[in-house]
């Protein structure tokens, strides 16, 4: 099977001319419909690239936010307690100061009670000497006494007293 060279150079001329023919058809009715597509896909490609881009910058951004909010958080219940313990350390005096006012105030009114009982217990005893030696008195002056009656007299006030 011998090809000869005018065959060989006849069906090269033959296929490239096919080639060349086949290339002018695409050309003219379907080159600028495959541009298209791939002009379409690359545009395609390239709006996912810019979304993903867009969607990676916005979740940091969220992230970024988040965590500003959360930090704020933090800080807000730090503040909240602080001002929880500042209330809870004043309330602590104000009881504390209250109940040594009403302590004192309870020790002045029983040092007043005291005082009130102690001058009428005088006051009471003071009237009951007055009346036993005005009693004295008058039985002193009403007899004259030898000095045993008297000394009796004496003891009897004496006696009299103690029992008051």
């Amino acid at each position: 099977m011998s090809v000869s060279v005018g065959q060989f150079i006849g069906n090269f001329i033959i296929a490239t001319g096919s080639f060349v023919l086949l290339f002018v058809l695409l050309k003219k009715f379907a080159w600028s419909q495959i541009t298209a597509i791939f002009q379409a896909r690359e545009e395609k490609i390239s709006k996912d690239i810019d979304d993903a881009q867009n969607a990676r910058q916005n979740a940091q951004t969220l992230e970024n936010k988040r965590q500003a909010e959360l930090n704020q958080a933090k800080d807000e219940a730090v503040q909240i307690i602080e001002n929880a313990k500042e209330t809870g350390k004043a309330q602590e005096a104000k009881i504390v100061t209250e109940a040594h006012e009403e302590v004192g105030r309870l020790k002045d009114k029983a040092n007043q009670d005291i005082a009130t009982s102690k001058a009428e217990a005088l006051s009471s005893v003071r009237a009951d000497v007055a009346d036993l030696s005005v009693l004295l008195a008058e039985k002193i002056m009403a007899k004259n006494l030898d000095k045993t009656a008297q000394s009796d007299l004496i003891d009897s006030y004496l006696d009299k007293l103690g029992d008051a």
